[in-house]
């Protein structure tokens, strides 16, 4: 499976490609749509859904997952950040792909394993789930790693590392003999 994330914005809107197989994730691509503040607020929507149709005709997803706004102090950025995530939507509609949207909070939770992680512990997941060689230099980027990480985990349940996917495979009573012998603290005996 194919999945497109997105982390939209009207000034930058970072995207990523990542190919989910067998449980493990690869990055395909990533990248940023980069719009001048002295563009109109047309011309920015305009080129956001351009750069991700392409991005839809180069790859062909099979999902597509989108962060939600934000609500902050600031109205007017909500409202932008609103424009931004229109136009993503649209573009994957226009190729009829299924759309998911995650919270900031639950994109950083299904990432790092907390809700309130900051942008670079999520840097630093991202490029250590995906084995990167080296870690996104804009964090919007690594925003749109972390969407698609999320959705991918969402459609196929946590991404295991090949230890614990071997021990859980054991199954059963040797798996919980062998938890009670390596967590001897965490098991309370009779008394």
């Amino acid at each position: 499976m194919i999945i497109l994330g997105v982390d939209p914005g009207t000034l930058v809107t970072g995207f990523a490609v990542i190919e989910l197989h067998s449980g493990s994730m690869k990055m395909l691509d990533a990248g940023l749509v980069k719009n001048s503040a002295a563009m109109t607020m047309p011309i920015r929507l305009k080129s956001i859904y351009d750069a991700l149709t392409a991005v839809i005709n180069e790859f062909h997803p099979d999902e597509f997952a989108l962060e939600t706004a934000f609500y902050g102090k600031n109205v007017q950025s909500t409202l932008k950040i609103g424009h931004a995530r229109g136009v993503c939507m649209l573009s994957a509609a226009n190729s009829h792909l299924p759309t998911s949207e995650y919270a900031p909070r639950e994109v950083k939770r299904a990432v790092t394993g907390k809700g309130n992680a900051s942008k670079q512990q999520v840097r630093f997941m991202v490029t250590s789930i995906l084995r990167l060689s080296s870690a996104p230099k804009v964090l919007d980027v690594s925003d749109a790693l972390a969407v698609a990480i999320c959705h991918a985990q969402r459609v196929n349940g946590p991404v295991r590392s090949a230890k614990r996917t071997a021990s859980r495979s054991r199954g059963g009573r040797s798996a919980w003999a062998e938890f009670i012998r390596t967590n001897p603290q965490r098991v309370m005996s009779k008394q």
